[in-house]
């Protein structure tokens, strides 16, 4: 019998953490390679956590509700297989270090200090970003470890503990003095303001954060906070493509079976101009910019509580039939929860279509590491003045660009814009192919 240990996998590219929202076994369970342990939240998708052996369940460390980052501790099986185990192994570690600790001779001190002095990379990141002085902070996890909740906790409660702060030799009152004279000027986030204590008062609504909401906040403002955003828009005269999608689409409806929308034919302008401006279709990555070579489009699609972005892949080789359905597929994951992490992986520009619930002017914020995000705005007849001085009541769209100014500069965004806009302008039954 063997003991083994499942950790939090990667559900998504670029996915760093994940929400158990509620466990399928427990305890005693028995399972085989492969059937699914737990539902897990995280900013990009909705998945089940994988058993990796068959055998018993041992026990689960990590809650309902809790969030871990990929690598971290789950939950124990006990197999008939594997050449080792999670907890001899962690039973030398201490062995290992108990020389090393004070005279101290009961069972509880040596379970606690042995597991102290070992942090996980989440945690060692979470700590230095918040500048937490580790050996402070008395851990509830096993054998006293030192959890990213344990940190949470400090974190919200504003009581940071520094190097600064702690004297060579402490007491815990002491301590915990120290810490509450260090609050004043810890208390920031990472963007460096303080947070703002807001009071609940008779009558509010206290809603509970998720944890999909709480990963989808911090990378947004991930994406403000270390990318650079510009914004630009143009506007564009789409009534040849409205009588042309407005013609096709009953004929495309009895024959494919779903709706032709707008946003396919948007998606193919946006492809066809990542073509000839690849420099859109690029990521910043620290010491160099990444032009990729594929073209893979990322949607969003809102659901009441959340907002997912599915990836179609290599727009650029599908027709507008091809991409409709791609649209349809993915949304329709979204919507019955059926989104895998493949389906989020590799997106590398993003088209936002905020026209769908009526908006006319957005500035959209940049699905990071992407360098840009298009908006999409409602159709709306307007009055327009025309070439020859005449006014005409036209269909028109605003297209709402925001880009990373590290990788991007307005001069090729405008460019790009331009074809983007012309390629629109002139989609007609005679020159526009759906199939």
């Amino acid at each position: 019998m063997a003991t083994q240990q499942i950790t939090m996998p990667q559900l998504g590219e670029s996915v760093t953490e994940g929400t158990i929202s509620k466990w399928l076994v427990q305890p005693g369970d028995t399972v085989k390679k492969y059937d699914p342990l737990a539902e897990v939240m995280t900013d990009k998708v909705n998945a089940e956590v994988p058993s990796s052996f068959s055998g018993t369940i041992k026990e689960l460390v990590a809650g309902e509700g809790d969030t871990l980052s990929v690598g971290e501790l789950i939950c124990y099986i006990d197999t008939e297989e594997g050449s080792s185990s999670a907890e001899p192994a962690q039973k030398e570690e201490k062995t290992a270090e108990a020389p090393a600790q004070t005279g101290n001779t009961t069972a509880a001190p040596k379970k606690d200090t042995a597991a102290r002095g070992r942090y996980s990379p989440a945690v060692v990141r979470m700590a230095s970003e918040h500048g937490i002085d580790l050996s402070q902070v008395e851990g509830t996890g096993q054998s006293g470890r030192i959890t990213r909740k344990d940190l949470q906790k400090i974190i919200d409660s504003g009581q940071i503990p520094t190097a600064d702060s702690k004297p060579a030799a402490v007491s815990a009152p002491a301590a915990s003095e120290t810490k509450q004279e260090a609050a004043p000027q810890s208390k920031e986030t990472t963007s460096g303001l303080k947070p703002i204590q807001v009071e609940s008062m008779p009558g509010d609504v206290e809603i509970p954060v998720s944890g999909i909401r709480k990963a989808i906040a911090q990378n947004m403002v991930r994406s403000k906070h270390e990318a650079p955003h510009a914004w630009t828009m143009v506007e564009v005269d789409v009534t040849n493509l409205v009588e042309y999608r407005n013609s096709v689409k009953g004929d495309f409806k009895s024959k494919e079976g779903y709706n032709l929308t707008f946003l396919p034919f948007f998606i193919k302008a946006v492809v066809e101009s990542l073509k000839e401006f690849p420099q859109l279709n690029s990521m910043w990555a620290g010491d160099k910019i990444i032009q990729k070579k594929d073209i893979n489009i990322s949607i969003a699609v809102a659901t009441d509580d959340a907002l997912y972005v599915p990836v179609i892949k290599h727009a650029d080789e599908k027709s507008i039939k091809g991409i409709a359905r791609d649209v349809k597929e993915l949304a329709d994951k979204v919507r019955t929860n059926k989104l895998s992490g493949d389906d989020m992986k590799g997106g590398t520009f993003t088209v936002n279509n905020t026209g769908s619930f009526g908006s006319v002017m957005s500035t959209p914020i940049i699905n990071y590491p992407q360098a840009a995000i298009l908006s999409v705005e409602s159709i709306v007849k307007r009055p327009v003045v025309m070439n020859n001085g005449m006014i005409a009541v036209r269909d028109m769209v605003n297209l709402c660009l925001s880009l990373d100014h590290r990788v991007l500069d307005g001069l090729v965004c405008g460019r790009f814009l331009a074809r983007v806009k012309e390629r629109l302008e002139n989609m007609t039954k005679e020159n526009t192919s759906i199939y």
